[in-house]
């Protein structure tokens, strides 16, 4: 089961609760006046400097330690020392090699380590504006303290959380504390809900966010690790990150195994010699625990890891830590934020309504100014209807030029597109992203600004954006007549509240209604109207803005520039209809999600966005079926209902719910812990600053590259470096692939320890003259079929290419291990195969071809012409086992299916390292075999002959074995890939909706 990671976050004061004035008299301070310099100085010492702990970085010592702090190179090294103890250098030597050849390249792998408490200090504003004693003073930002009085203007990065108290037209980024892709609107109202998501508390600014427009006054509440961000360092400290991975696990627990099974097995030769130290007993003891203990298993599994970090290199994934790609295989549930990772983060406008023409579908998506407009007039039974009509590029009616003129020039937004020829001719957008959206829909109705411009528009006067009114406006004289220079025309646009107020007539086709009859009624009757209209464009999660615009008959005398007010302007204005805007998610992310859901992968959206707009969103990329409602769904629910309940409330929940809205950072963090209170294993994917904790109490953190903060790519295990959700499904893939290769490399090495250890226990029955037992194979042959015949195929298992069913298979348990029972058993019937094979090579050449004497003395230890005939014995069982070894890595391609049929030979030629290793292992074996003095003196055994039919003879009795093995397992077990269908997954979310509907949200709009 994953570790629970335990979170202690301080409970916190809600200033967004209090007003102005408390706040002030909770700190002692003066809102005009501020601190005094000695009292800025006592509470420095009070509450610490203005800046985030980190825990002292990584250590290079401590990364090289956890590489040799490894139960199988600890036995590595336990049989280097045997080795050199009994003057066997050659093998002590190769032993060695190998444990620094790994801890190397683990050494470079692991030390590029974490820097995330750096980085986020480095997000921290160097210096502040404060005042002090009645002066405005610039101060090192780590010397503010609570109860300043601090000053933001744009562009600023505020250095600590403060409670607003005076604002003009005050919007900042706070898209890497909430994940809100869009600035925020700040004012001074008080909020009353002690609970309000980060996001809403809009009389609050907090530190490392950004001032993206106005300026504004604040009194400091917190400093350093107390801020937001500095409660997401805190967690990020107190979140455990050296909980071992299910690989390192399963191959601690192997080494374990091999160690209790070395120490037995040289128990048991040293008893079968009646305990007498001699450097023969010695010798056969060392040569016992190196058939036991994989030497190249280290070497192949970090070489095979390494592989497939560059294979995921190329499919734009960045692998910051080995061992997490293999966990990638084991995931059962996938986190997901949502703006940037399953969306675009580029807003585009979707709908339009008019009130004469009824709705318009819009369609494209980016910057990208290519589209069509439809029309599909009202909707009927609240469904927009599918009979459309396409308004073709720069037509339609005078209502529909007007309102896409006011689209374009109310609007400070540019879209370019660059000549460069490396950019291919990419469009690229400069301005508030709604404004950018709403310049490409006037682009995609031909109605682009510059074209405008050309025609004779010219700019006379502009009213930016107010949060206070959450409008703009503009004044423009249109092109030129004959009759006489142009009339002038006045644009607005905003919240569709804040522009009816504005109304006092309505575009109704070519004519303009008025909102003031005879009757009173018709202004409330026309907003019932718009409200309506309004709330079936929220339903799809789109954000509504309102356009209007009015002739503007110039006073004369008038100065256009300086003398008009705001007021007058934005008055007596004709409405003309809304457009609907939405982040549109990423054409990969659908096809990527049912991909989740045919793996058995779950996905849930934690996101800062609205309830509706995220409900929207994880529709259309099929995170919850389309054809559900939002209201009282049990799937969706907001970060303040998941939040309020329990631990045990909420593991008490049949399903987790896959949309959580407004969150924040612990509501993640929360998620996470109830996924692993479930034993599930879990994934998180983010961007900013506030997706960190979740990415590290996540089992596997998967941070975005291109948007991503550098804060969430250094807690993160991998990197997207296109910022795609579909890359996440390839990633998930190979870390099933990488599993499902480490079990076939691992079954591979250990079956032919096994065959070893056979041929080597069964030996010490067999003495010669001197009645020390006889070696079947020399402690050299029994390395280099460890090292050079059987590493190499292993590798070649390892770099094996995805079965068909790699994604049609449920996610693997994280409890299985690598040595499920089936592994084991293919481990043991295999290994057991090919030991009989061999010793029986060993016997039949011993015993029957023998022409000589039988048996001399000391053949352990050089040859003799009373050791011939063992020499050849030898010989003949090192050649029976490594063609068997050879054979059995195209067993090990697959656990049940035939390894030796045509179809399945025939792809052999997609892993070349696989085929090439079986070529150059068999090959070797001859000059190993024939080469004088290499044969005698190094690998104890003989040049062959007629010994080879009977090699012959065992390969082909093993394949026929393994093919009938494999036929009955086919039979006889239950299939491999269960059905996992994204269909069955929709079908079985609308049944749990259906019948646990009265549990959760009611969404608001």
């Amino acid at each position: 089961m994953p570790k629970k990671k335990i979170i202690n976050v301080e409970p916190e004061t809600s200033f967004h609760t209090f007003t102005v004035d408390q706040v002030a008299e909770h700190y002692g301070t003066n809102t005009l006046e501020g601190l005094t310099a000695a009292e800025a100085t006592n509470r420095l010492k009070v509450y610490g400097v203005n800046e985030l702990q980190g825990n002292g970085g990584v250590k290079w010592y401590k990364v090289l330690w956890r590489q040799l702090a490894n139960a199988l190179v600890v036995i590595l090294l336990i049989a280097t020392a045997l080795a050199f103890a009994t003057k066997d250098f050659a093998e002590g030597g190769v032993i060695l090699f190998i444990i620094i050849m790994n801890a190397a390249i683990g050494f470079w792998q692991e030390f590029n380590a974490e820097q995330t408490m750096e980085a986020l200090r480095n997000m921290s504003s160097p210096t502040a504006q404060v005042i002090r004693g009645e002066a405005r003073v610039t101060i090192p930002n780590n010397q503010a303290v609570p109860g300043d009085i601090m000053l933001f203007e744009d562009g600023d990065v505020i250095g600590a959380d403060c409670r607003l108290f005076e604002v003009f037209n005050l919007e900042t980024d706070e898209a890497l504390l909430t994940g809100e892709s869009l600035p925020v609107q700040k004012n001074l109202e008080l909020i009353e809900e002690a609970d309000q998501p980060l996001g809403d508390r809009l009389n609050m600014v907090f530190a490392s966010t950004t001032v993206v427009k106005g300026r504004a006054k604040g009194i400091v509440t917190s400093t350093g690790m107390k801020t937001q961000i500095g409660k997401i360092a805190t967690t990020l400290l107190e979140v455990d990150t050296n909980e071992a991975t299910p690989l390192q696990k399963r191959l601690n627990k192997m080494a374990y195994f091999v160690f209790v099974a070395a120490v037995i097995l040289v128990l048991i030769v040293f008893a079968v010699h009646k305990f007498q130290y001699s450097n023969e007993v010695a010798i056969y003891a060392i040569s016992v625990a190196i058939a036991i203990i994989p030497e190249g298993m280290v070497a192949v599994v970090t070489l095979t890891m390494a592989f497939g970090v560059r294979r995921m290199a190329e499919v734009k994934a960045i692998v910051r830590r080995l061992s997490s790609l293999e966990s990638l295989g084991a995931v059962t549930n996938i986190c997901s934020d949502k703006t940037g990772t399953l969306t675009q983060s580029k807003m585009v406008a979707v709908r339009m309504w008019f009130p004469s023409d009824g709705f318009y579908r819009i369609t494209g998506t980016g910057f990208i100014p290519e589209g069509d407009i439809f029309r599909q007039g009202e909707t009927v039974q609240g469904a927009f209807q599918q009979d459309e009509e396409q308004i073709p590029t720069g037509s339609g009616s005078d209502h529909f030029l007007r309102t896409l003129q006011a689209a374009s020039l109310c609007n400070m937004a540019e879209l370019r597109r660059a000549h460069n020829p490396e950019a291919n001719g990419e469009w690229n957008a400069i301005g508030d992203p709604t404004e950018i959206a709403l310049q490409v829909l006037a682009y995609k109705a031909g109605l682009a600004k510059p074209d405008l411009i050309e025609q004779g528009f010219k700019l006379v006067a502009e009213f930016p954006f107010d949060s206070s009114v959450k409008r703009m406006s503009v004044l423009y004289q249109g092109p030129d007549t004959e009759e006489g220079p142009g009339d002038h025309f006045i644009f607005l646009k905003g919240a569709t509240e804040r522009v009816i107020g504005c109304c006092t007539h309505w575009r109704d086709g070519d004519i303009e209604r008025s909102l003031q009859g005879e009757k009173g009624t018709e202004l409330e009757t026309f907003e019932d109207m718009v409200t309506e209209k309004m709330d079936a464009l929220a339903e799809k999660g789109l954000r509504v803005l309102t356009l209007a615009y009015r002739r503007f008959e110039p006073q004369p005398g008038v100065d256009l520039v300086h003398d008009l007010k705001r007021e007058e302007i934005e008055a007596e204005m004709v409405f003309l209809g809304l457009v609907g805007i939405y982040d549109p998610p990423r054409a990969e992310s659908r096809p990527a999600v049912l991909k989740c859901y045919d793996a058995g992968i779950r996905v849930h959206m934690l996101t800062g966005d609205h309830p509706s707009t995220a409900a929207a969103i994880a529709k259309e990329v099929a995170i919850i079926p389309e054809d559900v409602s939002v209201k009282n769904n049990p799937l969706i629910m907001t970060a303040g209902q998941f939040d309020a309940m329990s631990d045990e409330e909420v593991d008490r929940l049949e399903e987790l719910p896959r949309v959580v809205a407004r969150c924040s950072p612990n509501t993640k963090v929360k998620m996470i812990a109830a996924l692993h209170r479930r034993d599930l294993f879990a994934a998180m994917t983010g961007d900013g600053v506030n997706d960190s904790p979740s990415l590290k109490a996540a089992n596997v953190g998967i941070a975005m590259g291109q948007s991503g903060s550098d804060v969430a790519k250094q807690a993160a295990d991998i990197v997207l470096t296109d910022d795609n959700f579909a890359t996440i499904v390839q990633a998930v893939a190979e870390g099933r692939r990488i599993f499902a290769n480490i079990q076939k490399f691992v079954q591979h090495l250990m079956s032919a320890n096994v065959a070893e250890i056979l041929v080597l226990v069964v030996g010490l029955a067999i003495k010669d003259k001197d009645g020390h037992a006889l070696f079947p194979m020399s402690a050299v042959e029994i390395l280099f079929l460890n090292m050079v015949t059987s590493s190499p195929p292993a590798m070649g298992l390892g770099l094996e290419p995805a079965s068909e069913s790699n994604m049609q298979e449920p996610p693997r348990s994280a409890k299985q291990g690598l040595f499920s029972w089936e592994v084991v058993m293919d481990t043991f019937v295999y290994g057991l195969a090919m030991g009989i094979l061999s010793f029986a090579s060993f016997i039949i050449v011993l015993f029957g071809f023998n022409e000589g004497p039988l048996i001399g003395s000391e053949c352990n230890q050089s040859w003799s012409e009373g050791c011939n005939g063992v020499f050849r014995s030898r010989a003949t069982a090192y050649a029976c086992l490594t063609m068997l070894l050879l054979c059995h890595a195209i067993n090990c391609r697959a656990l049940r299916s035939s390894g030796w049929s045509l179809k399945a030979l025939k792809t052999l030629e997609h892993n070349r390292m696989l085929w090439l290793s079986i070529i150059i292992g068999a090959l070797l074996c001859f000059p190993v075999i024939y080469i004088p003095g290499l044969n005698h003196d190094v690998f104890k055994h003989s040049a062959l002959g007629k010994e080879w039919g009977l090699v012959a003879a065992s390969v082909v009795l093993f394949i026929g074995f393994a093919e009938l093995y494999k036929f009955i397992k086919r039979r006889t077990m239950t299939p491999l890939s269960i059905l996992n269908s994204s269909a069955l997954e929709m079908e079985r979310m609308r049944t749990y909706m259906s019948t646990h509907s009265d549990s959760v949200m009611n969404v608001k709009k």
